[in-house]
């Protein structure tokens, strides 16, 4: 049983994770331009010099913080649910990898508890192994939310990002590519288990390129944390959704939570997250490959991932008689 203490610390922890993910990028621009007419003014043009410096950064590997992967914080994040890390097969340090993480959801975090964070102990499971976690490209050029992503290890979820981290002389380097993107979001509601990834080969292409190993993940439990409004394929909801993705990049999901003072509100629910890392899908280093091994080894992945739904669901909380779907 949890003291009183714990849960509050539990709730604040997740409630930190939640308002930086959705709010902080936009308060720290507001703040930086209101500041420009303030007597503090020369805050905002030190950091304004300092980014334009500092620019590339996220396009060469980032500059991360051990001292923030380990931060005590993220210990309360993953105890809320609680989220969970299963090792299925040794990843040797002598290579290098590609983990393409399912399902997104609204707010990945399964996937940034444990690769983002030391929380469930990554280093110490796969030893040798650095992770670094794709995210949208766009969010590194976000005032000050940037620095704060890149020190969990960030990189973007660009060609040039991830064929820097990939293609240095230290091996044991994973990225960490949440292959459905913003558009899997829109599918993340609670009991569906549908994953875009039909059409999705770019992550296979980059694998071999550099001859990195292919690994599934999945987190069992991430599309329930939320309830979403599921709008069908179609509707003027789900045209406006995908129209506003093209756009800006991610796709404005309708979804909520549980309150404190109201039935609703913007903290996840308190249910389990498990995420499986698959075995690596030996892959070989092709720097020019033809859409014929690319389809090869996506078709390999397709059919690991859905193996490894297949194996791990029934512990995991899911039906038997449920199964992956791909769009």
């Amino acid at each position: 049983m949890k003291t009183p203490k714990k849960q509050i610390t539990e709730i604040l922890s997740v409630y930190q994770f939640v308002f930086t993910f959705l709010f902080m990028g936009l308060f720290f621009s507001l703040l930086l331009f209101f500041l420009l007419f303030t007597s503090f003014w020369f805050l905002s043009v030190l950091y304004l010099v300092w980014l334009y410096v500092d620019w590339d950064t996220p396009d060469r590997g980032g500059r991360r913080f051990e001292c923030f992967r380990n931060w005590k914080v993220w210990e309360h994040f993953r105890d809320y649910y609680p989220i969970k890390l299963v090792k299925t097969a040794e990843l040797p340090p002598n290579r290098n990898y590609v983990l393409g993480s399912h399902p997104h959801g609204i707010m990945c975090a399964g996937t940034f508890c444990n690769f983002a964070t030391e929380s469930n102990g990554f280093s110490r499971q796969f030893p040798g192994i650095r992770p670094f976690l794709a995210g949208l490209a766009g969010l590194f050029r976000v005032p000050v939310y940037r620095d704060y992503i890149m020190s969990s290890g960030l990189c973007p979820v660009s060609r040039e990002s991830l064929d820097f981290v990939l293609s240095g002389p230290q091996l044991g380097q994973a990225v960490v590519i949440l292959v459905g993107g913003a558009n899997e979001s829109l599918y993340g509601v609670p009991g569906e288990h549908c994953l875009t990834l039909l059409n999705r080969k770019g992550f296979v292409r980059l694998a071999l390129r550099h001859g990195a190993f292919l690994v599934p993940v999945y987190s069992f439990g991430e599309n329930e944390i939320f309830t979403q409004a599921s709008f069908g394929t179609g509707s003027w909801q789900r045209t406006l959704q995908t129209a506003f993705k093209k756009i800006m990049g991610f796709a404005p999901c309708i979804f909520w939570g549980r309150g404190l003072l109201l039935p609703w509100g913007l903290l996840p629910f308190p249910v389990p997250i498990t995420t499986v890392v698959g075995r690596p899908i030996p892959v070989p280093r092709r720097p020019n490959p033809s859409q014929a091994e690319v389809d090869q080894y996506h078709k390999l992945y397709m059919e690991a991932i859905e193996r490894l739904f297949e194996e791990h669901k029934e512990s995991c909380g899911v039906s038997p008689s449920t199964h992956l779907t791909f769009v």
